[in-house]
């Protein structure tokens, strides 16, 4: 079975259901991961989604901050969801579809503006979840599993995932000791960086444009902050990577644009 998977920090689900609705369209995911969903469970646009072809619905969210959903054609065979750090804030869900396909949807923190974890708790959080991330994947033999992490990050690791690293290399997301714990991630699991796999470095590759400089997109000022992680079992099997760039130029846009994968 082929499986198209679309991942996207939506920033408000409720505020960007036609813009799914018009990604879905065009692409015809069978998996959508979102993140950053910012609504709790009850009051989750079920019946919206529905009318979009997807009957399977895996939702943890909260009001007005974190959340994440998988919304799927595909019905769930297994569903699970992780604390992190002793805190549930709603920034992790997993579903085994068909095939043993295993996905893990994630919300990493941002960890704030300042970085330093003993002058910045949400810097500390951010560091904590990552290093708790690359123990799991080790832990769990995630490796060994047709498995497949996507969500966004909110870590830019190489030098070409930011429009300037020289700028930027003392900015929360960029820092070397976030793209220590990144690259730690990938190595716990000996994981694919399927970004990188299909765009190979040194060619730039952003999926974020911020929402505070007005001309961020027109000139193309980006990070990479939102990934998709293949296990080595699945990473053959991978297919296609496209970065739903145009997505940005939309009216009332979120400020991540969606990342499309093909599994065959």
């Amino acid at each position: 079975m082929s499986v198209r998977l679309i991942t996207w920090n939506v920033n408000s689900l409720r505020q960007r259901l036609d813009h799914l609705a018009r990604i879905t369209e065009e692409q015809s995911p069978q998996v959508v991961c979102l993140q950053e969903t910012k609504v709790q469970n009850g009051d989750f646009p079920v019946e919206a989604i529905k009318s979009m072809g997807y009957e399977h619905l895996s939702i943890h969210g909260q009001k007005s901050y974190n959340g994440v959903a998988i919304l799927s054609r595909l019905p769930f065979e297994t569903e699970d969801r992780r604390v992190w750090c002793e805190k549930d804030d709603c920034r992790h869900l997993s579903v085994t579809v068909a095939g043993g396909l295993e996905i893990h949807n994630f919300y990493v923190p941002s960890g704030g503006n300042v970085p330093d974890p003993e002058q910045n708790d949400k810097f500390a959080h951010k560091l904590q979840f990552l290093t708790e991330m690359a123990a799991w994947a080790k832990s769990d033999k995630v490796a060994q599993r047709k498995a497949v992490l996507v969500g966004d990050m909110n870590v830019a690791p190489f030098e070409q995932d930011v429009w300037n690293h020289k700028r930027l290399v003392k900015s929360v997301g960029h820092t070397p000791v976030e793209t220590e714990h990144m690259l730690a991630l990938h190595a716990a699991g000996d994981f694919v960086d399927v970004g990188r796999h299909f765009v190979p470095l040194p060619e730039p590759l952003y999926s974020w444009w911020g929402y505070r400089f007005k001309e961020a997109f027109a000139r193309d000022y980006g990070w990479r902050l939102d990934h998709v992680l293949a296990s080595p079992a699945l990473a053959p099997s991978v297919s296609a990577m496209q970065i739903l760039r145009d997505s940005r130029s939309w009216e009332k846009p979120s400020d991540h644009v969606p990342i499309m994968v093909d599994i065959d």
